[in-house]
């Protein structure tokens, strides 16, 4: 196994049989394994080992399935080329010397290069599905609560969810059919449902499908890109969908709001690391104060501490309205506009990603150009709902994925609708 892709390369095998019986699966590196490290791709964390194993990863042993590594990523989940790990870059199997995607790009290239049949990772922002897009494979952002985050080292509590890669929507769905559903140590679970079977979903029928197109995530997005998602538009069509514009006039400030609200989380559930309770230390004599700032100074990259400064400022006394405050109400709005859109369509569709996969090392200076990269991926975190990626084609030989958005914990009708394509 590359190096570049997995932290770990040890086994954990699951029971003799069950439904991901002799499938091999890689987790990202912030969920839980019990006695293998878990990092986050952060010297902070180099040599944690988890004393115990996450709700997801207890159901996939219980499902048959073998772990057969830790997946790289970026820094505690802070980015979207998975550069920033403190374990070096990934390489893109479909598009050498490219980016995977963030931050869960060890994941998607973990199944893209054939290494793992399936793996887990999360997204707060687009996480799983940037990662999905730019390494051609498949990847599933669940409804916020369906799947449990216990275990998941946070990052942004209100935002974050545990989701599935294959290489086909089916693959991914059969994954999800095992770590969906209530934890009685996760308050913010529920049932997936008696009758829900996301595996049987995929039987590509799109007969009838209406399509919401939202005119303002093409807008600005590369040009061989939107001709890519049109060309996926298309074929779904010829299977019996049609389409047709729909407007989310509030999706123009969610990155605003999302950075605002996701780095503000991170700054209070990054607290905990200060070389005490959990994390590296520098083992410093002296006051208190010093050995916290030394221990945080050394331990976390450069990303990480621009984020937790930022969400630290917006919370502090005198501009938690003005920023948090704000955030949350243009968050509101968010999900107000996605209600009303999907009114009118039963799925909604724009590309996963305005770009193609950056270079290797073409972005990490421009962090700003980053942050806007996750335009048409952050709005469906803030409204709380359900999206998979899809690879639409190419562009220039670069993958191209296409995104489908649902209603609330309609995850069933975006997996039928995905599996017209993949």
């Amino acid at each position: 196994m590359s190096e570049d892709i997995f932290i770990t390369e040890e086994r954990i095998e699951g029971a003799d049989d069950g439904p991901l019986a002799g499938k091999t699966v890689a987790v990202k590196d912030n969920i839980s394994t019990e006695g293998v490290r878990t990092t986050c791709g952060s010297k902070m964390l180099d040599e944690y080992v988890p004393p115990y194993d996450a709700t997801v990863v207890s159901r996939l042993k219980e499902a048959g399935a073998t772990i057969v590594g830790k997946a790289n990523m970026d820094e505690f989940g802070m980015g979207t080329t998975t550069e920033t790990s403190y374990f070096g870059e990934t390489d893109n199997p479909a598009a050498p010397g490219h980016v995977p995607g963030g931050s869960s790009g060890g994941s998607a290239a973990a199944v893209a290069a054939g290494e793992a049949d399936l793996a887990l990772g999360s997204d707060t922002g687009g996480s799983v599905r940037c990662p999905a897009a730019f390494c051609g494979v498949v990847g599933i952002k669940p409804t916020y609560g369906l799947v449990s985050r216990y275990g998941l080292v946070a990052y942004g509590n209100s935002l974050e969810q545990i989701g599935p890669f294959g290489e086909t929507v089916e693959d991914a769905a059969a994954l999800l059919d095992v770590i969906a559903g209530s934890d009685e140590r996760d308050a913010t679970t529920r049932e997936a449902g008696d009758d829900a079977n996301y595996a049987d979903a995929a039987t590509g029928d799109v007969d009838g499908l209406q399509i919401g197109i939202p005119t303002e995530l093409l807008e600005g997005a590369d040009e061989g890109v939107v001709e890519t998602f049109w060309d996926a538009i298309d074929d779904l069509e010829d299977k019996g969908a049609s389409y047709h514009e729909v407007s989310l006039p509030s999706v123009e400030h969610a990155v605003e709001a999302y950075y605002v609200i996701a780095m503000s989380e991170a700054s209070s559930n990054l607290a905990r690391f200060d070389g005490v309770r959990y994390g590296h230390s520098g083992g410093y004599d002296g006051n208190w104060n010093e050995t916290f700032a030394k221990a945080r100074e050394e331990g976390f990259g450069d990303e990480v501490k621009r984020r937790i400064l930022l969400g630290t400022y917006a919370l502090s006394a005198g501009y938690h309205d003005k920023y948090y405050k704000k955030a949350q109400d243009a968050r509101a709005w968010v999900k107000q506009d996605f209600d009303e859109a999907l009114s009118e369509a039963d799925v909604l569709a724009s590309p996963t990603m305005p770009v193609p996969p950056f270079e290797l090392g073409e972005s990490l200076d421009d962090p700003l150009k980053l942050y806007l990269a996750d335009a048409n991926t952050v709005p469906v975190n803030l409204a709380d709902l359900p999206a998979i990626s899809v690879p639409a084609g190419e562009t220039d030989g670069l993958p191209v994925g296409l995104q489908l958005v649902g209603p609330a914990f309609g995850e069933e009708r975006l997996i039928r609708a995905a599996s017209a394509l993949a």
